[in-house]
């Protein structure tokens, strides 16, 4: 942006710009800069101090970069609205507030490392509208002038005390106001009623005890009032009832006891009710809840209902998502379920559900997540749910589930689009954090397309993973001929280990061009694993624990996104494929007891990474690196085994010729991989000087009771 005569430079805007290293430092040769946004880069280090004589700058936007180090901003006396959110700043907030208070309207310090009190620095923000404080390790007690602002965020600290109830003045402005996830105890002041134009009230998380105030029943233009996770008595006012615009109420996590209230049915208003992580076991019925025609969500996992699931709840026509997970439902699972024609999700799992799954699920068409996992259900897999063209996360571990591999399920979320489509139309519905508990056990797969850039779920980031699963964007691996490019694109999951299965896997499994993720392990698959698997964008491919045969597949070596890949303990034979080698992505490799596969382990790339756990028990293939025994027999010498290379170890002689061959210019290797040599070659070196030793196989799990596995989430 440049001034009206185009002289001069008043504002820079290169937000999202794939810009790394560190700030530039003459930004006050630029007088007129009034807009600076950086925004959504890999900026690091330290704010530069030539930045503080920017005595114009009104708009600074440095969000999501990983800047560090205190925040020194005494300068900038003009700005009105600043976003530090999503970096690595530390230390307290008093070198910049109240220094840069005259004009501020918004300030977003949120995720960060902002530690110290927060309860005076901010009184002289007079304009100050906008305040988000969370995610940091504020201590002390909290800021009593908040009520003046619109919106006032300090969720996710370590902020304690009581909330006076002087905070709540008579001319209090808030729309939104979240204190979830700190140490507030006491009872909440009715004088909250005060602020009548409260949209949002989060307080979960906390030791808030004592009554729900009645008083909240007179804030008609609340929205959302999540106040889980606290020690409320289970007494729920009649006065909320009025509350027309209530559309989610959160009452999880409150040590709720006995029968489900019967106040629940009458909150027809309601479009999502959360109520898990209580201890009831009764009372679904009852309590009418299945009445609530408006209800897009429900919520009632980790309690202890009994008993057959209600066929009822197929009434609430309107029904997203319905979560009863973690209860001890029994019986089989409703066919009248199938009935739920906007039905996303359905959690079922960790129960003690018997039966088929009813083919009536496959009318789901816009299903996007059907979790039936450690149940006891039985028979085959209903060729239907081919029709559940939505369908991208589906898991049926550990259940006893027994027949083929329906080609017909190959076609499941063959196309999303419409459902996704629907969900960016429709308006985001205000998430707490007990949708992080879901969000989280969505994504604890072995690979997940956010892990590798969420290593902390704050709540925040929960929720934005969540609506971005829902709207169909993902951070996504695409396998592409040579190196894998990350675009944003969605990726789902087929989990059914630890069941029955028999037959061979149909080559239709090609068409699943929409999951990275293929787990069929702890099954009876048999015959030969079919080459089309070599299509799929996999990341994580484990077959382990069956009866597959034949060669393995030349065509897993095209997977060039591949992380992690089991198949260990199977009937596979013929020359082992050295190919694999080209699998740079690779971190997990076991292809252990498949005592038919002949052939020599590469002995450099990517595969001479893995240990010797990783090929037991196949006694015609051969290393250089290590020497391959019977798992069986006992070592003879039970004393230090020496390391390669030491005197005294077996493979020293092994050890030191590679040494000299790779010093002679790999000539072996070369033969070996080929073309795939020069591409593996660094990494090869760089994990040998981190050592052999540091990436373990895969191990097979062990699970309690008669099938192999561990538990599968």
């Amino acid at each position: 942006m440049c001034s009206p005569d185009m002289e001069r430079v008043t504002g820079i805007n290169l937000s999202d710009s794939k810009i790394s290293g560190e700030m530039f430092n003459n930004f006050s040769a630029l007088t007129q800069l009034h807009h600076l946004d950086f925004s959504r880069n890999t900026l690091k280090g330290l704010i530069p101090d030539d930045l503080n004589r920017c005595h114009n700058l009104v708009y600074l936007n440095l969000s999501h970069n990983i800047l560090g180090g205190e925040l020194k901003l005494t300068g900038l006396t003009r700005l009105e609205k600043l976003d530090l959110s999503t970096n690595r700043f530390h230390g307290e907030v008093k070198f910049s507030f109240p220094a840069i208070c005259n004009r501020l309207v918004v300030a977003n310090l949120s995720m960060n490392n902002f530690i110290g009190r927060i309860d005076t620095f901010f009184d002289g923000c007079l304009n100050l509208i906008y305040l988000d404080l969370s995610s940091n390790k504020f201590t002390g007690n909290i800021w009593t002038g908040f009520s003046r602002l619109v919106e006032f965020a300090v969720s996710e600290n370590r902020v304690s005390g009581l909330i006076p109830a002087s905070s709540f003045s008579d001319n209090c402005n808030l729309k939104g106001l979240d204190l979830s996830v700190n140490m507030f105890h006491g009872e909440v002041p009715r004088e909250i009623s005060n602020c009548k134009k409260l949209v949002m009230l989060n307080l979960w998380g906390n030791k808030f005890s004592g009554p729900i105030p009645s008083e909240l029943g007179s804030i008609s233009t609340l929205e959302g009032l999540l106040l889980g996770n606290n020690e409320f008595s289970r007494v729920i006012p009649e006065s909320l009832l009025y509350l027309s615009n209530l559309a989610v109420l959160d009452l999880s996590y409150n040590n709720f006891g006995g029968r489900l209230q019967e106040i629940f049915g009458r909150f027809r208003q309601l479009k999502s009710l959360v109520l898990q992580g209580n201890s009831y076991i009764d009372g679904l019925s009852s309590s009418g809840i299945h009445k609530l025609k408006n209800i897009s969500r429900l919520d009632l996992s980790y309690n202890n209902f009994s008993g057959h699931l209600p066929a009822e709840f197929s009434e609430m026509v309107g029904l997203k998502f319905l979560i009863l997970a973690y209860n001890q439902f029994t019986g089989p699972i409703p066919p009248q379920y199938g009935d739920l024609s906007q039905l996303q999700a359905l959690d079922l799992s960790f129960n003690r559900l018997i039966w088929s799954i009813p083919p009536s699920v496959g009318n789901l068409r816009s299903l996007l997540w059907l979790m039936l996992a450690n149940n006891s259900l039985t028979g085959e897999i209903p060729g239907e749910l081919g029709n559940c063209s939505s369908l991208l996360w589906l898991n049926l571990a550990n259940n006893q589930l027994s027949g083929r591999f329906p080609p017909e399920l190959a076609n499941i979320g063959r196309n999303p689009t419409l459902t996704f489509e629907s969900n960016r139309r429709s308006n985001a519905m205000i998430a707490g954090p007990s949708d992080c508990w879901v969000t989280k056990r969505l994504l604890t797969m072995d690979y997940s397309p956010f892990r590798f850039i969420y290593t902390i779920l704050t709540r925040k980031i929960c929720k934005n993973v969540w609506d971005q699963l829902l709207q169909g964007y993902g951070f996504f691996q695409v396998c592409v001929k040579g190196s894998p490019v990350r675009k944003y694109r969605v990726s789902g999951y087929l989990q059914l280990s630890g069941n029955q299965l028999t037959g061979e896997v149909p080559s239709d499994i090609g068409k699943m061009q929409h999951f990275s993720v293929l787990h069929l392990s702890y099954n009876q698959f048999n015959g030969e694993l079919p080459v089309e698997i070599g299509n799929l964008p996999l990341v994580v491919l484990n077959i382990s624990w069956n009866k597959f045969s034949g060669q393995i597949p030349r065509e897993i070596g095209n997977l060039n996104c591949l992380q992690n890949l089991d198949l260990s303990h199977n009937n596979f034979s013929g020359i082992f494929p050295t190919n694999l080698n080209c699998l740079n992505e690779l971190s997990k490799f076991n292809i252990s007891f498949n005592p038919q596969i002949a052939g020599q382990i590469p002995n450099i790339g990517q595969l001479a990474t893995f240990e010797e756990e990783s090929y037991l028990g196949n006694p015609l293939l051969h290393s250089r690196l290590f020497k391959l025994q019977d798992p069986t027999v006992p070592p003879l010498n039970s004393g230090k085994q020496a390391l390669p290379g030491e005197e005294g170890s077996e493979d020293g002689f092994w050890w030191k010729a590679l040494l000299m061959e790779y010093g002679c210019g790999m000539a072996f290797g070369m033969v070996m991989l080929c073309i795939c040599v020069v591409k593996v070659q660094s990494k090869w070196v760089v994990n040998n000087v981190e050592g052999l030793h540091q990436l373990k196989a895969v191990r097979p799990w062990k699970k309690n009771g008669s099938r192999g596995g561990g538990r599968i989430i």
